[in-house]
Order: structure tokens, then sequence, then C-alpha cells
């Protein structure tokens, strides 16, 4: 699976749920200005009390247009988790482009890399969770799922750096997906850089683990 797949035919907003398709540039960039404005808020005050009332004020928008393309802040809320997720797979895509790795270890690395200047640098991603999409404020039953990045991830360690290709490898790299959720998100609880304890643990734990299944030098 070439690299570029990572992020081929993903939606950016979650589209089924947004009530106007963002065909045109301009719907585009107005979606975009009510994303940036909903991040802000809740970088500012968390998920839970957000509101579109203070999406719209943030924006400089119309509550009605807020609505035309978010019917509630469900809606809302799981757009722009779909738009930071889809960047995070955009960073990943560039991050190794940029470095090339020659082994399978690097190009996870450059994942996590991405991971972490995703939360250094992308507004409202600290409420993202790639495990648990309550966190974003997301009812289970209203999701819409594109294909599991740590699914497509094991088929470009499989064709890029020759893993054994399977289920076993998707299953553990979503169990990295997990440490990773978790041990990162733990770093930016009181730090905005990220406490380079937990970051760094993170890696190691990921790297024994992998290296411990599929080999050192595999």
């Amino acid at each position: 699976m070439p690299i570029n797949d990572l992020v081929a035919g993903q939606s950016t907003v979650g589209a089924p749920l947004v009530r106007t398709e963002p065909i045109q540039e301009r719907s585009a960039a107005r979606i975009d200005a009510l994303l940036d404005a909903a991040a802000a808020v809740v970088d500012e005050i968390g998920f839970d009390r957000l509101t579109t009332a203070m999406v719209a004020e943030r924006a400089g928008a119309s509550i009605g247009t807020v609505y035309r393309y978010f019917p509630d802040r469900i809606v809302l809320l799981q757009a722009l988790r779909d738009r930071a997720l889809l960047r995070y797979r955009h960073s990943v895509v560039q991050a190794i482009d940029a470095e090339s790795p020659e082994h399978w270890w690097n190009a996870v690395e450059c994942a996590i890399d991405a991971f972490v200047g995703m939360f250094r640098t992308e507004p409202g991603f600290r409420i993202i969770r790639f495990s648990d999409v309550e966190r974003a404020g997301v009812p289970e039953d209203e999701v819409v799922r594109p294909v599991g990045f740590a699914q497509q991830f094991a088929e470009i360690l499989s064709d890029e750096f020759g893993l054994p290709a399977g289920e076993e490898l998707a299953f553990r790299l979503e169990v990295v997906v997990e440490i990773m959720d978790s041990l990162i998100n733990r770093a930016f609880v009181e730090d905005p850089e990220g406490d380079e304890r937990f970051i760094s643990e993170a890696r190691t734990v990921a790297r024994e683990y992998l290296e411990r299944r599929f080999g050192e030098n595999a």
C-alpha cells in the first residue's frame, strides 16, 4: 500500500453528517472558518461546554450559518474530529516522505512524531482520542468510521518494510495506537509542550512491544 493512500478517499468533515456538501470553494472556506472557531472555543473551555452560539460568535457568523452546515453541536464536534484526524494522516505522510525511513521502526517514529506535533500545533486536537469517540462528544451510533489508521498503516509497513501482512500486524498496531493515545494525551495534561518523560516512555514502550513480536531487524 503506497503511503499516500493513508489520506486517499478520507473526508475532511464527515460529509454524510454535514447539511451542505462543501463542494464549492466558498462553502469549504466557510466550514473551515467555523471549525477553526470551534477549535479555539474547545481549547479555552472544553468540548462539553461548547455551543453552536459560541461558535457563531467566535467566527463572526450568524447562528443560521452554523446550522446550515452543522445541525447540532454533536455533528460540529465530529466534523472537528474528522478534520483533525485527516490532518494527522497528512502529517504522517509528509513526515515519511521527508525522512524516507529505511527501517519499519523509523516509519512508526514518524507517526509518533506527527501525533506529538498535532498536540502542539493543531487547535482542538487535545479533545481527540483515537480510541474514545466519546471524548469528542460523539455518540457511538452516530460515528462515521473511515478505514482504521492502524489497519492502513499495517499495510504500509508490510508492503514497504517487509513486516508480515495480516490481521496480527494490524492488531499490534492498534495496541500501539492505544498506548500512544493514553500516554501522549497524559503528557499534555499540564504542559502545553508535552511532558517529555511521558513522550519518551511512550516511544520506548511502543518500540519494545513491536520489536518483541516482529524482531528488531525485521
